[in-house]
């Protein structure tokens, strides 16, 4: 994490000893060098951006303080909209037209809070597949390891952020695409319940599953995020009225946690390594070793949560793209047309049983929540590290080893943090996963262990604080 956490940053222009303009500036001479390796931006916003910091410190000097982000730098993934354009969504196919509207509450929100919009970040295709080395687009890489992916779909968000390019940004959610990368690339991202933040302006993948989520480099910096992001808005039909809540706030609330449940699904854990697994044990053991009560949990319905989540995405995102499908098929990435196709291949009747089960079993994982009085759960937030770009282990790369998808099924928050490192010196993340709206009591957690170990401080090779700055240059 460095120097390069939204917290430090914050406090660093708030004692005078940085400016936002300093920031920004440095910010962009990391991704001069870095993007090139990484692969982390689609369109940057540098001259604006500039403009932005200048004003932000213009405004602070003057006594006007918007709060936690006012001045900090982050990145939009490209399939949000926003005032400077372009939206492609990664993808030769999308009508350049449709980001022709601008900001939507999500962008404005940040801007309000003094926020710096450094540019739109890469994704993957329409924020499903696999990186496809035949389009156009740059090939987001790990900056951990440059011949292994980021994860997906946040992919220039997750590498963005760990890399210290910017200090956090926005990624989306539909199966798991804030937490796998934020798990890939050693940060912290967090979703949040569904309709706790709105997601107008937005391209969607699957609506009824479909979350915008904060990335950081840890649970504080996502709090802060969290709590500009949150709240009803009426453009988003499936946005809520909640009271407002400052989560950096509830991180420092003194109610003890209640119960934790080890998730211990068979599932799970034979689609999860024997590393991945040894970390995970290491996590679990630092937090039964201060304070926290744990259990073992065997979540009800687990699999049909997991596999009816990819097939309702993929038909809801079958019945947004269909006629582009059919008239411009080859424009499509490989891996994204044949995932989005499978689609066609549910019936109605398919995903009535699946938004039935659906609802079954989120109802049973918040009995069986009450009844054993649990508040959180704890997996690892994937079964295997980041993998290679060729020759992959196929267990590593199977839809069983994400272990995000369920909690999109029943809407939950779930957080990922870092959580130690595999035999490869890759990152490992734990996922922590909460009832809904108790969003602050799994951020709350998620804080705790960060307090206990300093996983979310590591930083990889590709990184800017590893880079000379221009008087070491000279």
């Amino acid at each position: 994490m460095a120097n390069n956490s939204i917290e430090q940053l914050g406090s660093n222009l708030r004692d005078g000893s940085t400016t936002s303009l300093a920031i920004v500036e440095r910010a962009l001479e990391a991704s001069d060098r870095l993007d090139p390796i990484l692969g982390t931006y689609l369109c940057r916003f540098d001259e604006t951006a500039l403009e932005t910091a200048a004003r932000a410190d213009n405004e602070l000097q003057s006594g006007l303080d918007r709060g936690p982000l006012h001045g900090i730098p982050l990145g939009i993934k490209d399939i949000i909209s926003t005032d400077e354009g372009p939206t492609t969504a990664q993808s030769l196919v999308q009508d350049p037209s449709w980001g022709d509207q601008g900001d939507g509450p999500l962008i404005r929100r940040l801007r309000e809070s003094g926020a710096v919009v450094m540019g739109k970040t890469t994704t993957m295709e329409y924020a499903i597949g696999f990186p496809d080395f035949d389009k156009p687009f740059p090939v987001p890489k790990n900056p951990w390891n440059v011949d292994r992916w980021t994860g997906g779909s946040s992919s220039g968000t997750a590498n963005g952020v760990a890399s210290g390019q910017f200090a956090g940004g926005l990624g989306t959610d539909t199966g798991g695409s804030v937490r796998l990368p934020s798990a890939y690339c050693g940060i912290t991202g967090f979703k949040q319940t569904f309709g706790l933040v709105p997601k107008s302006g937005c391209i969607p993948l699957g609506l009824s599953y479909d979350h915008i989520g904060p990335m950081a480099n840890s649970v504080w910096d996502c709090a802060a995020m969290l709590t500009v992001m949150a709240g009803y808005d009426a453009s988003d039909r499936t946005s809520v009225r909640r009271s407002p809540r400052d989560y950096v706030s509830s991180l420092a609330e003194a109610r003890d946690i209640g119960k934790v449940g080890v998730i211990t699904n068979r599932s799970l854990l034979e689609a999860s390594s024997e590393p991945m697994m040894a970390v995970f044990d290491d996590a679990v053991t630092e937090l039964g070793s201060n304070g926290i009560e744990l259990v073992p949990f065997e979540v009800p319905h687990y699999e049909a949560l997991h596999d009816g989540a990819f097939m309702a995405l993929q038909a809801e995102a079958f019945s947004w793209h269909r006629d582009q499908l059919q008239e411009r098929w080859s424009d499509y990435g490989r891996p994204t047309r044949l995932t989005i196709a499978r689609g066609a291949l549910f019936s109605a009747g398919d995903l009535v049983q699946v938004e039935r089960v659906r609802e079954v079993a989120r109802k049973a994982v918040l009995a069986q929540m009450e009844d054993l009085g649990v508040e959180i759960l704890l997996s690892p937030t994937t079964g295997y590290a980041a993998t290679p770009f060729t020759g992959a282990d196929r267990k590593a790369t199977s839809l069983a080893a994400m272990h995000t998808p369920a909690w999109n099924s029943t809407g939950f928050p779930a957080l990922s943090v870092p959580m130690g490192f595999d035999q490869d010196g890759l990152p490992c993340g734990l996922q922590v996963i909460g009832r809904p709206f108790q969003d602050h009591v799994v951020l709350r957690l998620g804080h705790r262990y960060q307090q206990l170990t300093e996983w979310h401080r590591q930083v990889p090779a590709h990184h800017a604080d590893s880079l000379p700055n221009e008087q070491e240059l000279a």
